[in-house]
């Protein structure tokens, strides 16, 4: 179990983390017909709509309350009450995701209140899910805003059912994963004959699709009625230790159970939740997923020579930190520095001496003898002067095309990172590297030897 320590820095340099509002309004823009608002200034907003945009490519959906001084210590009714109309009036959403930010919550509006006496006041309002979470960005990272966000939303509109439906699974995802994987989950539990909802649902929303027409909210993702009907489920998956409170919330409030996969990279973890499918449904693994892992273990075989004594310096929020962690171990690797965000059950796990909750200059002065970085796209400096090559993984990647088609889970997804982080590996030449077989990228490795005989 290695030590998590906290930065003591007077100030963060370079950060890593990104706040607590970006995380809840990305999770509700997994839900269909949904305007986000972030309660606070309009740079607040700002800044979440160009990282957005920037990262996806795509119109991101995303409104403000408009704080100015004034109404900063007056308090934010009137300006929250302006905005839901204008939104409800201009954009006819399905739902509103109505998260704080730290100018507000330093101010303590009462927004529960507030929007208790704004329905009583507006008729026109009164039908309309309006969801809100609190998420101060003075505290906690994306990760925890994602999570309050997604728990909210459970808590305010889920509900029980008097029966459950056969072969019909909740999977909770966390922030960690990308459209991509999503679409690959619900291809996997599909094969099994089960009908799976996600919450949140980005692959419908954020999938780099071109819609047939313009819409001022989001565009696919999660219905309303879907998140009603979660309650006649068999079982709730969360995939994600960050997804295990709103999956809790979940079975207290509608009585279905719950199981946690806290992580979907890697042989055993794939293989582990193949096998829950596979006793869940009754049906066995289809032979498109057998033949994918044994492309993943004949991918494992060509790669290890590559990676076996590699030191690996990672900077992530701390689920993708876990998930990637554990995936480079699991092949040899040694992780030498591991900076995260906040605080995680995840972290106990990971498979090094030291994690630390810091930033990026953190992760740069740790990553010395690193022979690869791993982080989001502000790290792309720091491995610059390092001079060692450099994996974007994590939000924001606004460098690089196709960030929300990068698949990690799954045999398909642990095989394509495994080609491509070893030709990372390769290119920086095996001179550099003691424990790499000279021949091994033109077959005449060790296991090409074994194969043949």
């Amino acid at each position: 179990m290695p030590k998590v320590l906290t930065s003591k820095k007077a100030c963060s340099v370079n950060p890593l983390k990104m706040s607590q509002p970006i995380g809840a309004a990305l999770a509700f823009m997994g839900l269909n017909g949904c305007m986000p608002v972030l309660h606070g200034s309009q740079g607040c907003t700002s800044f979440g709509l160009v990282l957005f945009v920037r990262h996806f490519r795509e119109s991101i959906p995303l409104q403000t309350t408009a704080m100015n001084e004034v109404t900063t210590i007056l308090g934010g009714m009137e300006n929250i009450e302006q905005a839901l109309l204008n939104i409800n009036n201009r954009a006819k959403p399905e739902i509103i995701g109505l998260a704080s930010t730290g100018l507000t919550e330093t101010k303590g509006d009462d927004v529960v209140g507030y929007l208790k006496l704004i329905r009583a006041r507006r008729p026109e309002l009164a039908s309309l899910p309006i969801v809100y979470v609190s998420t101060p960005d003075f505290k906690d990272a994306f990760q925890d805003g994602w999570t309050k966000a997604v728990t909210a939303v459970v808590e305010a509109l889920a509900e029980p059912q008097s029966s459950r439906v056969p072969g019909s699974v909740n999977v909770l995802v966390g922030s960690h994963l990308t459209p991509a994987d999503i679409e690959e989950l619900r291809e996997a539990i599909e094969s099994f004959g089960l009908r799976a909802t996600f919450l949140p649902d980005l692959s419908g929303s954020l999938d780099g699709h071109v819609p047939d027409e313009f819409s001022p909210t989001t565009i696919g993702g999660t219905r309303v009625e879907e998140i009603r009907a979660m309650g006649a489920a068999e079982v709730t998956i969360a995939v994600g230790n960050q997804m295990w409170s709103p999956a809790l919330a979940l079975e207290m409030k509608t009585g279905v159970p719950c199981v946690l996969f806290d992580r979907l990279t890697g042989l055993e973890a794939n293989d582990k939740f193949f096998d829950y499918l596979w006793k869940l449904s009754g049906r066995p693994i289809a032979l498109k997923y057998r033949r994918q892992r044994s492309q993943l273990v004949d991918a494992m075989l060509d790669a290890h020579f590559f990676f076996g004594g590699r030191k690996v310096a990672i900077g992530a929020e701390p689920d993708l930190l876990w998930s990637l962690g554990a995936w480079f171990a699991e092949l040899g690797c040694e992780i030498v520095a591991a900076v995260t965000t906040t605080q995680s059950s995840a972290l106990e796990n990971i498979p090094c001496e030291e994690v630390l909750i810091g930033d990026l200059e953190d992760l740069e002065l740790r990553a010395k003898d690193a022979d690869l970085l791993v982080t989001h796209s502000h790290g792309r400096q720091a491995a610059q002067r390092l001079g060692i090559p450099f994996f974007r993984a994590g939000i924001p990647c606004f460098d690089r095309l196709g960030a929300a088609h990068r698949l990690y889970v799954g045999y398909r997804g642990t095989r394509d990172l495994t080609f491509e982080i070893g030709n990372m590996f390769a290119a920086s030449g095996p001179e550099n590297h003691p424990n790499t077989w000279v021949g091994a990228e033109n077959g005449d490795g060790p296991d090409t030897q074994a194969r043949a005989d």
